[in-house]
């Protein structure tokens, strides 16, 4: 089953990105290489984590254990705000990559912006060069707001690739969604499901879900398909990566859209980025 590519902007290069992802976080290192060796035989062709995670280790070794090529795979790790500057950036960067054993990165990503420590234009600006040189392949942000977005154009006259955010039924994050979408800035889901039974338990996605004979977790994955997003749902159990990946052979009408749209209510299982500051 094909999941279609979405193609981001980064300076001067167009890249493709699978939509349907995988995401490691909150596995770990010594299940990671198994996880992601089964969403591989799954179909899955792109792969999410981050120096925080503490499991690039292992994803390095699921990448190194596989006969998919390299070429056919992409790979995304973020560095972490007490790492941000000119030069330690770029240290994180090579020791994320030692970890992973990759020599190109497909996207490299601020994890938060930490808007108090002040420190993301020139974290925003180590990743460019990064790029620049050959070492990336796309650069991005993960948690940005509006004005986080505004002042790394306004200081550096690029926006990023991607953005990265928690959006889910619940989460809707019109704002941020629409700002990217104008600026040519693909947005991304992190926790697509909400960290589970909150929305999945919702009768709305439930009864879209009995109608289609599809899991409510389907449901939520089709959604962020539909509305365009870049989507990395999680899981280590085989049966459901592969019921995820599924998601993508599912087809919402405009009234099952227009009933999850309903079901916005600013819904945070993660932090507030302009109050998060480590």
């Amino acid at each position: 089953m094909p999941i279609n590519d979405i193609t981001l902007t980064s300076g001067p290069q167009k890249v493709t990105i699978p939509q349907v992802g995988f995401g490691v976080w909150q596995v770990p290192d010594d299940e990671v290489d198994a996880a992601v060796l089964a969403a591989l035989e799954t179909g899955y062709r792109h792969f999410d984590t981050a120096k925080l995670y503490n499991n690039e280790s292992g994803v390095g070794r699921a990448l190194a254990a596989t006969d998919v090529p390299r070429d056919e795979i992409f790979v995304t790790t973020k560095v972490w705000p007490s790492e941000f500057g000119a030069q330690q950036t770029v240290e994180s960067f090579t020791a994320s990559m030692d970890r992973l054993g990759l020599d190109t990165l497909d996207l490299f990503l601020l994890h938060w912006p930490f808007p108090q420590q002040d420190r993301y234009v020139d974290a925003w600006k180590a990743l460019q060069a990064l790029r620049d040189a050959g070492r990336v392949r796309a650069v991005g942000v993960c948690n940005f707001h509006v004005e986080h977005l505004q002042r790394l154009f306004d200081e550096t006259g690029e926006w990023p690739a991607i953005n990265q955010v928690e959006l889910h039924p619940y989460l809707q994050q019109r704002e941020v969604a629409e700002f990217n979408a104008t600026h040519g800035i693909v947005t991304e889901s992190w926790s697509p499901l909400a960290s589970g039974k909150q929305v999945l338990d919702d009768p709305v996605i439930g009864g879209i879900a009995q109608r289609l004979d599809a899991t409510p977790a389907q449901v939520v994955i089709a959604w962020h398909i539909a509305r365009g997003f870049v989507v990395l749902p999680k899981s280590v159990t085989p049966s459901r990566i592969a019921e995820n990946f599924a998601a993508a052979e599912i087809t919402l009408t405009e009234d099952d859209m227009a009933q999850i749209a309903g079901l916005d209510r600013g819904f945070r299982t993660g932090p507030n980025p302009d109050e998060f500051n480590g």
